[in-house]
């Protein structure tokens, strides 16, 4: 059995969304359907982002699994044959058999495209978002600077949302205007249900002056949808791209308000430890730090994974869990972390379940 995997662009106008679902046409639909003419067999495929009704794609990825020995790359024109004129294969690649596009470390890039006018443009219309009032994008990009970094981006998550972990790292945001047209760029590890949306709409109502932009920062700090502004049109929005990570980043750090840690994996692939330290974190962020940052240097590969606390090294006890990881005991190892010279360390192996049975 081969694993291929698709570059897939589509015009969201007429579809109810990415996902199937029983009260519409969607994207997986018309994939599926173009799959069992070209094979002669029901694939199925598996999309990398899920998106809503209305929102557009210039990159999504999908894999399907298939017995057929077409080369990999013709899939894209075979199945550009079959399909409908708003949906098209960009690129076809084959893949390792065990490739899962949402298990992957990788960066989405989103773009929201607001028409800032007195008139409408009939012409854009299916695009963008139409906005009446003057927008001032200095102001929204002054805003849109409190969102770079690691946070808990509750407040940008629709309440349909069934994500418990709402922290997502947003790497670069620009907003740019040109004309009657204000191209909002985004670029993160990945987005809450409704996030792009909400954070346009939030970003508009400064814009228009009915907020200053340091209420971005407030926003943030409530973790509460209520504060934030409305759910942009869908029509405005487009995925980009999701670009996969190749290699594995050797560090990863965070630092805002609430947490500060280093992630060293430098040892990841070749002995199989990785080594977690917290520099500072709030006690009442502590649990969902440590439970998400030990999951992530497990689907990264560590076999052990080795914690400090350089804050309050009491924190952390042997037995203590964090999600489906417990703390096994405390081991003596000097290590060099970011400049901090860390002896005692908490190390956990062997979590409570499969990683196959999580999916992010």
């Amino acid at each position: 059995m081969r694993r291929i995997r698709l570059t897939v662009a589509y015009d969201g106008t007429a579809y109810c969304g990415s996902q199937i679902q029983p009260n519409g046409a969607t994207i997986e639909e018309k994939l599926n359907e173009a799959l069992r003419l070209l094979t002669g067999t029901d694939c199925t495929v598996m999309m990398a982002s899920r998106t809503d009704a209305g929102v557009h794609a210039r990159g999504n990825i999908a894999v399907f699994d298939t017995e057929m020995q077409m080369d990999a790359g013709k899939f894209t024109f075979a199945l550009n044959d079959r399909l409908p004129a708003d949906i098209r294969i960009q690129k076809s690649e084959e893949v390792p058999p065990d490739w899962h596009p949402r298990k992957q470390n990788c960066i989405k890039t989103y773009e929201y495209r607001i028409f800032n006018s007195r008139v409408p443009d009939p012409l854009v219309r299916l695009y963008s978002h139409f906005c009446y009032y003057d927008l001032d994008v200095e102001k929204m990009k002054r805003a849109a600077s409190f969102l770079i970094g690691e946070h808990d981006f509750k407040s940008f998550c629709s309440a349909r949302s069934q994500s418990e972990n709402t922290v997502r790292t947003v790497y670069a945001v620009s907003l740019e205007r040109n004309g009657n047209m204000i191209v909002m760029k985004i670029s993160g590890s990945g987005f809450l249900y409704n996030m792009v949306r909400i954070i346009a709409g939030t970003l508009m109502r400064i814009g228009t002056g009915m907020w200053p932009p340091e209420k971005m920062h407030d926003i943030l700090a409530a973790k509460d949808r209520k504060e934030a502004g409305p759910n942009a049109d869908a029509a405005g929005l487009t995925l980009v791209k999701i670009e996969y990570e190749k290699n594995l980043q050797q560090v990863l750090r965070a630092e805002n308000e609430e947490w500060n840690y280093v992630l060293d994996q430098r040892e990841t692939e070749s002995t199989g430890r990785t080594f977690f330290l917290v520099k500072h974190c709030l006690d009442s962020e502590y649990s969902g730090l440590l439970m998400r940052e030990i999951h992530q240097a497990w689907r990264n590969g560590a076999k052990e994974i080795y914690v400090a606390d350089a804050e309050k090294p009491g924190r952390l006890k042997p037995g203590q869990s964090y999600g489906f990881y417990t703390l096994q005991e405390i081991v003596c190892l000097e290590r060099k972390v970011d400049g901090v010279n860390i002896s005692q360390w908490a190390r956990t192996e062997n979590p409570k379940f499969s990683p196959e049975s999580m999916e992010e």
